[in-house]
């Protein structure tokens, strides 16, 4: 029964399809309690990668496990539909920028492009999440374009206006020059990175003196709308004269290292001192005449708190327009105001326009160059180089931002700031300190958010304005605009081209009101989707807050505590006054092997599709959640690991269906009944073990999925298999198999007991690996009987409900005896792996040293410890000194050290002399007193040792003991070699080789085959064929039948199926597999 496991997942999503799996399971649960998901809305004009995949692993879990659990969960697909990647597609497609382009093109003919390539890759996303094993509803999907979400925006947007949350300001906003746009400061902070600027120093000669003011920046840009220089009031400034030119500088006594790069050819003398507030009122000589008309009585010093003395020169430009403190510096100079803007001669495409007419019509960025080239010619230029700091790049086009001044649209966020906190207390992140730290920062010092877009492609602003802005009428819904205009024309869609022409009266003679130009911020639709998603308060406003708001759960990538949490939280918050999600996990960035960002174009990961198709979705599902990425931590993607889940979690958890199918099919042969399914009754410590470990899992599980611990529950569905895999069947093969010498139904308890552990396991695991545990269900059904009578419908294991916790398994005392089995055996691996002896070499002695209560666990379960670890004889003992262990104390002295200081050196020299009662005693207190000196804790670590000279066991002939530690138990594994063990080792390999062979050749358990052996050859003398009958009937329990002699030279009377040659150490034996 070989597997592979992407053709086995390609016909799972064929079965689902043909049963309607998820709407079934959808009206299956239509009466349940609700547990509301709210989907965050991709963009579709790219291809699915690997974070997406990651989120809708996260976001197919949590919904499936609830459903087991009993509740209904709506899944519906989002879209991102609106917005600046779609216009930058349009733009780069279409070769045009800017507003002049646009309008010359048509906003319609605009619009209609971005509506032809929004769902460009829509097929090939639910292609690949239903590839994925996500269940959710595409055909009842919602898409930030649908009027009905728009209308509901519209909605939003009046609710805040009509609570006097919305205002209008002139303000310094990160703008990108390659979209034509402003950003809010939330999305000017999701591209940061280093980039190099010139930095120059620039001398403004004062009037009326002999000295000149130095200022510094990394814009010359800027320069030519330079009103002010800003100083510190209580700052103390130097007056130099530069001995080389005679020339006399002000400028802060730390930014003389910006004027002299060489402090060795430095000459220059301090003349004065003057503080800051007695420059305040200084007039200086304009660097550039574009502005001295309009703005006389500027140019001049200024007052700031902001400026800083350990950057620059601590005299800073001023150009009111480009930067935010620039502009509130002079505003409270009483220079600028709302009737007397500062001048901004840069259009949104960063250009500079004809009030500077020297660079009109270069980029700012490129003009740099231009405007240091002349402030050289003119002398004012003192110094210009290259400087590397970082700065922010727009999140679409990835071009450098400006700081611009715009009249824009701002929703007020900082009043609500005490509110957002507030009500996120109640909220449950994972992993917590994104929202202990990094949300509740972000929260805590957000700015009033700028909702406005100066775009074609989005929802429009619901506002009507007078000319002069006084009068402004704020629209809630396509009726009231209806109402309101006295259009009468159908108005299915609502995007610009659709109603920019539509005016409403004034109702203060006014004329007619317009509609302002800009579109909704698109994070302001994202934030609008748990209303705009269902049409609220237009449609479902019966079951709003019943079901639909807050969500129970929402899934997103770290970077959307900037985003789509923050929006949410914002409009939840001002709404309702609430949080509008109940708990949210929050994942880490997926990057490359080598720990880079995943490119396209460096081509450093393999394509998502190709991992499916090699490893299957389960392997990636499971590589992806058993990460550090589930704790928001970066994982670097390794194809490797995706095929480690496949070879140590899949294959096992496969293997164990497949060896209970094997057993069964051998069960009827040997009884002649079939298997069905009877609730274990059963006295067997690894039976009661198996499945009272499956109960302390679920009880984890149920415990751990309420926090949303992913990264906890994986790893202990995960021990679950192991422990079914390598220690439950390993131990219990013989029993399963019915050759262990016990009746029939010691058998059927055994399988009872592992079809269960298996009906438990493939429902556990079916929120997690949904395809193979599909699949091994349908295989099991035939045996499940009456285990699946409850169910209504019964044809998927995610019909099902989660597996609940059956107290009457639970068995502390046999979970401690196993783990006790477990450690031994653990630990003699380690010993035998130490010594490169393996399991089939018999070896005589193992000494296990622990406390009464472990000692007493082991011996009961000797016999498996015996039979796993091919030993001959187990010694149970507490007595250390017996076998030569001691204790020793070790220090980390450089941190005890620094606790100690002096008395360290007391405590080094008295700590030989500690004695071994000393030792055991702080063992158990973790307190001992050394010269009168007190530690305690982790002040000293034991370790335990054994004796290379220890007399008791010299005296024993031929021993050598190999060792092996835990805090709490200690084993001896005698590796010596013994010669009555020879025989034992031979008859195991002989055994291991037949099996190996009935493999090679295709059998089944149920294969009844003759196993015969002959010598070919034996220089050693070995007693073979003595070998052989003496040890019959453990060759018939083992490999199902006896081991005969047969002469190669004899006629050929039997149909050989497989015949090989084994070498045995210097034994030589053809072994042959043969039919009855």
């Amino acid at each position: 029964m070989s597997i592979s496991f992407p053709k086995t997942e390609e016909e799972t999503v064929r079965f689902w399809r043909e049963v309607d799996a998820f709407q079934t399971q959808l009206k299956l649960t239509e009466d349940c309690p609700r547990f509301t998901f709210y989907d965050g809305p991709p963009f579709a004009t790219g291809m699915p990668h690997y974070g997406h995949l990651l989120t809708s692993t996260i976001k197919d879990i949590i919904p499936r496990y609830w459903s087991m659990k009993g509740y209904h969960v709506v899944r519906r697909f989002g879209w991102d539909t609106h917005g600046v990647p779609i216009e930058y597609e349009i733009d780069k497609t279409l070769g045009v920028s800017g507003r002049d382009a646009v309008l010359q093109m048509g906003i319609e003919k605009y619009n209609a492009e971005c509506r032809a390539i929004v769902m460009r890759f829509a097929a090939e996303w639910r292609q690949t999440i239903e590839r994925l094993g996500r269940w959710i509803d595409f055909d009842n999907d919602y898409k930030s374009m649908d009027v009905s979400f728009m209308e509901s925006c519209w909605w939003v947007f009046k609710q805040l206006f009509d609570k006097d949350q919305v205002y209008r300001a002139y303000q310094i906003m990160p703008f990108s020059t390659a979209l034509c746009t402003p950003l809010s400061h939330m999305e000017s902070k999701q591209n940061e990175k280093t980039t190099q600027d010139p930095a120059v120093l620039v001398a403004f000669p004062v009037q009326g003196k002999d000295s000149s003011l130095i200022i510094y920046t990394t814009t010359p840009w800027t320069l030519p709308s330079n009103l002010f220089i800003a100083v510190h009031p209580d700052f103390e400034y130097i007056e130099i004269v530069d001995e080389a030119s005679g020339k006399q500088y002000i400028l802060l006594e730390s930014g003389l290292s910006m004027l002299y790069k060489d402090k060795k050819k430095t000459k220059y003398k301090v003349v004065g001192k003057l503080r800051g507030k007695d420059m305040i009122g200084w007039k200086y000589e304009p660097l550039f005449r574009y502005f001295v008309d309009q703005f006389s009585d500027c140019f001049q010093v200024i007052g700031a708190d902001y400026v800083e003395a350990d950057e620059g020169t601590g005299l800073v430009h001023q150009a009111p327009a480009f930067g935010q403190e620039d502009y509130d510096a002079a505003v409270a100079a009483g220079f600028i105001h709302p009737g007397r803007l500062p001048p901004c001669p840069v259009d949104d495409k960063g250009l500079f326009t004809a009030e500077v007419a020297d660079y009109a019509g270069q980029h700012v960025k490129s003009a740099d160059k231009a405007i240091i080239k002349d402030l050289r010619e003119t002398g004012r230029l003192l110094v210009a180089t290259q400087v590397s700091h970082v700065d922010k790049f727009c999140w679409r086009s990835d071009t450098q931002l400006i700081r611009k001044a715009v009249s824009s649209w701002f929703i007020k966020v900082k009043n609500s700031i005490p509110d957002m906190l507030a009500n996120l207390e109640s909220t449950t992140w994972v992993p917590s300190f994104v929202k202990e730290k990094r949300f509740a920062n972000w929260i805590a010092n957000a700015h009033d958010w700028n909702i406005a877009r100066n775009r074609y492609w989005g929802t429009p602003l619901p506002l009507w304005v007078s000319e002069d802005y006084e009068e402004v009428v704020c629209v809630g819904s396509i009726a009231e605009l209806k109402e309101l205009s006295g259009f009468t024309g159908t108005l299915d869609d609502i995007h610009r081209d659709k109603i920019d022409g539509i005016t409403i009266p004034s109702k203060k003679g006014k004329g007619q009101l317009r509609r302002v130009d800009e579109v909704f911020d698109c994070w302001f639709e994202s934030g609008s989707m748990p209303y705009a998603s269902n049409h609220f308060p237009f449609e479902n406003s019966d079951n709003f807050h019943n079901g639909n708001f807050p969500a129970d759960f929402i899934a997103e990538g770290l970077d959307q505590t900037r985003g789509w949490f923050y929006t949410l939280t914002v409009l939840g918050n001002k709404l309702f006054g609430v949080s509008p999600f109940r708990a949210v996990i929050v994942n880490g960035l997926v990057l490359a092997e080598d720990g880079k960002k995943m490119s396209k174009s460096l081509k450093n990961y393999p394509d998502p599709k190709a991992v499916i198709d090699q490893f299957g979705s389960d392997a990636l599902r499971l590589y992806l959640i058993n990460s550090p990425v589930v704790r928001g931590e970066p994982l670097r993607f390794k194809e490797s690991g995706v095929k480690e889940v496949v070879a140590k979690v899949l294959l096992p958890l496969w293997n164990s269906y497949r060896f209970f199918y094997e057993q069964v099919v051998l069960f009827k042969k040997t009884t002649g009944n079939d298997f069905v399914l009877q609730f274990p009754e059963t006295t067997n410590v690894m039976d009661r073990w198996i499945l009272a470990d499956c109960q302390s899992m679920l009880k984890f599980i149920d415990q751990e999925m309420a926090g949303y611990r992913l990264y906890t529950v994986v790893p202990r569905l995960l021990l679950v298999i192991d422990n079914l895999t390598n220690w439950y069947i390993r131990f219990n093969r013989k029993r399963l198999k019915g050759v262990a010498g016990l009746d029939v139904k010691d058998t059927k308890a055994a399988l009872d007991t592992l079809c269960q552990v298996l009906f438990t396991l493939v429902r556990a695991l079916a929120p997690f690996t949904p395809f193979l545990t599909e699949h091994i269900y349908r295989l099991l059904q035939p045996y499940l009987g009456d285990a699946l009578s409850e169910y209504p419908n019964a044809k998927s294991v995610h019909f099902l409900a989660f597996p609940t916790v059956q107290e009457s398994l639970f068995d502390e005392v046999i979970q401690r005896k196993v783990s006790a089995m477990q450690k031994v055996i653990q630990l003699a691996r380690t010993a035998r792996e130490r010594k490169t002896i393996p399991l089939k070499t018999p070896l005589l002695t193992l000494v296990v040293i622990a406390d009464a209560q472990q000692l007493s666990d082991i011996e009961e379960l000797q016999t498996y410890v015996k039979e796993e670890l091919n030993i001959r004889d187990v010694i149970l003992t507490n007595d250390e000194e017996r076998y030569g262990i001691h204790l020793e104390a070790k220090v980390d002295w450089p941190i005890l050290g620094k606790k100690l200081k002096r008395d360290a050196q007391v405590v080094r020299k008295a700590l030989p002399e500690v004695t071994q009662e000393e030792l055991r005693r702080y063992l158990k207190e973790k307190k001992i007193t050394v010269k009168g000196i007190e530690l305690e804790g982790d002040d000293i670590t034991i370790v335990r040792a054994i004796a290379t000279d220890n007399p008791n066991i010299a005296k024993e002939d031929g021993v050598v003991y190999e060792p092996a530690f835990l805090d709490d138990m200690i084993i001896l594994l005698d590796t010596a070699s013994h010669p009555e063990l020879v025989d034992d080792g031979i008859a195991r390999d002989v055994m291991t080789r037949v099996q190996k062979m009935r493999k090679t050749a295709g059998l089944v358990p149920t294969d009844d085959v003759r196993m015969q052996y002959s010598i070919v050859s034996n220089p050693d003398g070995v007693q073979f064929d003595t070998l052989v009958s003496s040890r019959q009937s453990q060759f018939e329990s083992t490999v199902r039948g006896p081991l005969e002699p047969f002469s190669p030279t004899a006629g050929a009377t039997e149909t050989v199926i497989l015949q090989e040659e084994h070498a045995l150490s210097n034994l030589t034996l053809l072994l042959r597999l043969c039919r009855l």
